[in-house]
């Protein structure tokens, strides 16, 4: 009987270890990826994975372990070594210079060049060809990257990645910033990718993303290897134990609450160009959703309502609060807490520590005559770390050392320790594993027990549909349709976020 040769490997890793001081981040992590394979590399936030994959990219070198890139030693000793050996990396947090054009972030160091000078041209076309991997070919390339969204700066970046031809192409939660419409067209072009011989590392919390594109899996757990396999084979229930060591029956978890009094009151706001109109009230104990595509105006709203954004029409109304001045310190002091989507450049001080950070907006209650009591504002921070399981040394650490999704509980944790009664959550799970997500959820759902008015913001509908007593829907700026969660289905949501269901009779009264 003849036997079939097993195909080599691309990539292989074996027994790699990583330790930061005393902190253990890597125990022995092997991988194999086969050439043209999809690898979904799975694990809660603080698993392993970002320093895993940065040891794979050049960004850190490995303590012990082998790699072997194409059946050769890979030891990179750069992200740049790596580019150039066929390893390329695209971060969850954007790495962009925003002030230069979308063609010069794409093209950044390796320009085409013609008897030692740029040649344009050249560089335009080859810009031009990688974004139309992607169906963006028509993208303007001279302006400012950071005049573009977050989607479109997120489109650069794999862009930017696929300059190169990598041999391996890592992915760290590539479809986090992309409408469903951009999704769709990276996942075709992963599929060209995959044609191509190109192998993929998929890095996602979206386990149904990775069920559909990947070939195999593997779960990292507290730095080790718990599982691995393919895919097709692996139910949900199953990459979730290992994950999080225990089961997750319910990811939405509804503690007992009902709406009371109106809480917020939002009266035809306006602010050009994206926010054109909006009017919904929030009660006490309610979980009111926004839905709508990226662009539609959710976030000019939240921002509006918290006065980042001064308004051109319209008024917000806090009930119960005395009357000041539309500023976000006013909007702190009558209760108002905002969690940005943006938590590197908009909610976070990455240099500080966790108890600066989430101390912030309250610093002046730890202390008198402008002297701070440090033990008392520690003791503060170390009670969220502890209730909200934010994995770090100690309250002490630098926030930028985390990993996004604890970078994330300590800005929720600041309106906690605010504390706010009304909440307005900016994508509040974006970039965090499905075990901590459960967590963020039975949160929002006691702070709605307690009495607390919550808005979500989210991209992802099973989590509205799943969390919120009542969903409204953004379409082109306006708030077209405020319905109760049992009368959405997210095909319902879809159409009219689109504007394929427009209806004026929906749209809220004044």
């Amino acid at each position: 009987m003849t036997t079939t040769p097993a195909i080599a490997a691309t990539l292989r890793l074996a027994g790699i270890q990583k330790s930061f001081g005393a902190t253990r981040a890597l125990c022995g992590v092997s991988l194999e990826i086969a050439p043209g394979e999809v690898h979904a590399l799975i694990g809660e936030n603080g698993a392993g994975k970002s320093t895993l994959m940065k040891i794979l990219s050049g960004a850190h070198a490995a303590d012990a372990g082998t790699m072997e890139l194409a059946g050769q030693p890979y030891a990179p000793a750069s992200p740049h070594d790596a580019r150039l050996k066929g390893v390329a990396m695209i971060y969850q947090e954007l790495n962009l210079a925003l002030h230069l054009s979308a063609q010069e972030n794409i093209l950044l160091g390796a320009e085409s060049a013609l008897a030692g000078w740029i040649d344009r041209s050249a560089s335009r076309e080859r810009a031009r060809a990688a974004l139309a991997q992607l169906g963006h070919e028509s993208l303007d390339l001279a302006r400012p990257v950071g005049a573009f969204s977050i989607a479109t700066q997120q489109i650069i970046e794999i862009a930017r990645a696929l300059l190169t031809r990598p041999r391996v192409l890592i992915m760290d939660e590539p479809t986090s910033s992309l409408t469903q419409a951009d999704t769709e067209k990276l996942f075709a072009a992963i599929a060209r990718l995959r044609a191509q011989g190109v192998s993929i590392i998929y890095i996602s919390h979206f386990l149904e993303e990775c069920r559909r594109i990947a070939d195999r899996y593997t779960v990292l757990k507290d730095g080790e290897t718990v599982g691995s396999g393919e895919i097709k084979t692996a139910t949900l229930d199953r990459i979730v134990t290992l994950m999080t060591g225990r089961e997750v029956k319910d990811l939405y978890p509804r503690a007992a609450h009902a709406p009371g009094a109106v809480l917020l009151d939002v009266r035809a706001v306006a602010n050009a160009p994206r926010l054109r109109r909006a009017t919904l009230q929030v009660r006490a104990g309610e979980i009111f959703g926004l839905a709508g595509l990226i662009g539609a105006g959710r976030t000019d709203l939240l921002r509006a309502i918290f006065s980042l954004d001064q308004l051109d029409a319209g008024e917000v109304a806090i009930v119960g609060a005395p009357t000041a001045a539309a500023t976000p310190r006013a909007r702190w002091a009558q209760g108002v807490g905002f969690l940005s989507e943006n938590r590197k450049e908009e909610g976070l001080m990455l240099t500080q520590s966790i108890v600066d950070n989430l101390t912030l907006t309250k610093s002046s209650a730890f202390g008198r005559f402008g002297w701070i009591n440090a033990r008392r504002q520690r003791a503060a921070a170390q009670h969220w770390v502890d209730e909200l399981r934010v994995k770090c040394r100690d309250a002490a650490q630098p926030i930028g050392q985390l990993s996004g999704g604890n970078q994330q509980k300590v800005a929720l944790a600041r309106l906690l320790e605010h504390p706010a009664r009304i909440f307005l959550l900016d994508e509040p799970t974006r970039g965090i594993d499905v075990g901590s997500k459960a967590q963020i959820y039975e949160l929002i759902g006691r702070l709605a027990a307690a009495g607390k008015a919550v808005i979500v913001v989210s991209s992802y509908l099973p989590e509205l549909l799943g969390l919120c007593d009542t969903v409204g829907v953004m379409c082109r700026g306006e708030l077209a349709a405020v319905r109760p969660r049992a009368e959405w289905t997210e095909a319902e949501i879809m159409r009219v976020a689109t504007g394929s269901a427009a209806d004026e009779s929906e749209s809220p009264a004044l």
